[in-house]
């Protein structure tokens, strides 16, 4: 599965070779991911602190911390006080998939909000939404990273390293 998401993304950069797909994600979802990749690393039921995991990572403790605290409110982080404690995974690496996480930190998929399923807004300049070009191909475009990121785990991107 891990080859053929990362053989859509391929795809995706020869439709649009243009499109830089990192610029799609804040650094609060880039981050996120990447302390989740961390713990994900961890021995099962082993813990880590937040500035652990913020020098592992090169990320600012302050942002790693908001950012930690937004995926413990989505069930995705817990934490543990006290001698032993910090950090770690709510769920199976396998179970938390990059979709979600990025939706969770980033709000929608969609590059712009007329594409967007769950956050829609017409566009000021827009004469017919349902016969926009552009609207058209970024809904294209959400599908694409949807359809990759929605399928994509966790574990999935450790195993690529």
């Amino acid at each position: 599965m891990v080859h053929s998401i990362y053989r859509s993304i391929s795809l995706l950069e020869e439709v649009s070779p243009s499109v830089e797909l990192e610029a799609m994600l804040t650094a609060k979802g880039k981050y996120g991911l990447k302390a989740l990749v961390y713990l994900a690393g961890l021995e099962a039921g082993s813990t880590a602190h937040g500035n652990e995991i913020a020098k592992a990572s090169n990320i600012s403790k302050k942002f790693l911390d908001a950012i930690l605290s937004e995926l413990r409110s989505a069930g995705i982080v817990k934490s543990r006080r006290g001698p032993g404690g910090g950090y770690m995974l709510a769920r199976a690496p396998r179970a938390i998939k990059a979709g979600f996480v990025i939706r969770t930190l980033d709000g929608p998929l969609a590059p712009i909000a007329c594409a967007s399923r769950t956050a829609y807004r017409p566009c000021r300049d827009c004469k017919s939404v349902a016969n926009c070009e552009v609207r058209r191909t970024m809904a294209m475009v959400r599908d694409a990273t949807a359809n990759i990121l929605d399928k994509l785990s966790i574990a999935d991107m450790i195993e690529q390293r």
